[in-house]
C-alpha cells in the first residue's frame, strides 16, 4: 500500500469563538493533483495556512511522507518538500525574476552568516548552485526572455508564473497552490491547466490546490475535497463531486443544473 504523501487527520482551529475547522480529514496520494473547493470563509485558506504552518491547529495532525510537519516552524516547512504560492503575489517587486527565482533556493543551501561574510569557497559553489537552479526553473516557465526584468514591470499573469517559478526553486515533492488563477484571463487560466498538469506529470510533484475558478478543478484535479463552513462535505473524483447534493448546493449552484 502506497503512502499517502499528505494525511489530514482531524484537524481543528478556532478563532476566538469562531470554529474555522472542525475536523477536517482526507488523504493525499504521491503524484496526485487534489482540488480543495469551497466559498469564502469554507476554511480553504486556513487549511493551507495549517500545512504551511503559519497557523498552528488546536486538534488533529498533519502527516507529510508519514511524518508529523506540526512540530516545525514556518520557516522550515520549505527544506522538508513543501513548497507554496500565495492567492496574493509575494513577490519582490523591485527585484528581477532572476533574483526572485533564487531566493527559492535558499532553503536548498547550507550556510551561514561567517562564512558568507569570509567568502569562503563553498559560499562561491551555492552562489552557482543558486543562480542555476533559478535559470532552470525560469527555462522550465519560459521566462527566459524576461529574467532581468524588473517583477513590478510585468503583467500579473507573468507576475503569477515567477511566483510559481520560485516555489518550484525549493524542490518540493509537495506543491500548495492558493488561488492560482485568482485574477488571470480565460487563456491564461487554460495555459495554467496545462503547465500544473506538466508540472505533476514531468517532475512527479503532489499538488494541493484551492481555487474557484470551478472549471479548472475539474479538469485537472484527481481527487477533489469540499469545505463548507469549515466542515468536509465532500470527497471523491471531480464527476462524483459535481453530483454530490451537498456540493451543488454550496458550491456550484446553477452551474450544476
Amino acid at each position: 500500500m502506497t503512502l499517502p504523501i499528505l494525511s489530514v487527520r482531524d484537524v481543528g482551529i478556532k478563532f476566538g469563538g469562531i470554529i474555522a475547522l472542525a475536523g477536517i480529514s482526507f488523504d493525499m496520494a504521491p503524484c496526485t493533483i487534489l482540488g480543495l473547493i469551497g466559498p469564502n470563509g469554507a476554511g480553504k485558506t486556513t487549511l493551507f495556512n495549517c500545512l504551511s504552518r503559519l497557523y498552528t491547529p488546536d486538534s488533529g495532525d498533519v502527516l507529510f511522507d508519514g511524518q508529523s510537519i506540526l512540530d516545525r516552524p514556518a520557516h522550515r516547512i520549505a527544506e522538508i518538500g513543501i513548497g507554496r504560492t500565495f492567492q496574493n503575489l509575494a513577490l519582490f517587486p523591485s527585484l528581477s525574476v532572476l533574483d526572485n527565482v533564487r531566493i527559492g533556493t535558499h532553503s536548498r543551501i547550507r550556510s551561514d552568516y561567517l562564512s558568507d561574510a569570509l567568502y569562503l569557497p563553498w559560499t562561491n559553489r551555492n552562489e552557482r548552485f543558486a543562480d542555476q537552479t533559478a535559470q532552470e526553473m525560469i527555462a522550465y516557465l519560459g521566462l527566459r526572455n524576461v529574467a532581468n526584468s524588473k517583477v513590478s514591470d510585468l503583467p500579473f499573469g507573468t507576475q503569477k508564473r515567477v511566483e510559481l517559478a520560485r516555489a518550484l526553486a525549493t524542490d518540493p515533492k509537495l506543491l500548495l497552490l492558493d488561488e492560482p488563477a485568482c485574477g488571470l484571463n480565460h487563456e491564461e487560466v487554460g495555459e495554467l491547466g496545462s503547465i500544473i498538469r506538466q508540472i505533476r506529470d514531468e517532475r512527479k510533484i503532489s499538488i494541493l490546490l484551492v481555487e474557484h475558478h470551478m472549471s479548472l478543478v475539474m479538469s485537472i484535479s484527481d481527487k477533489v475535497v469540499a469545505l463548507n463552513f469549515g466542515k468536509k462535505i465532500g470527497e471523491g473524483g471531480p464527476s462524483d463531486i459535481q453530483k454530490h447534493p451537498d456540493v451543488i448546493a454550496a458550491y456550484l449552484g446553477a452551474q450544476a443544473a
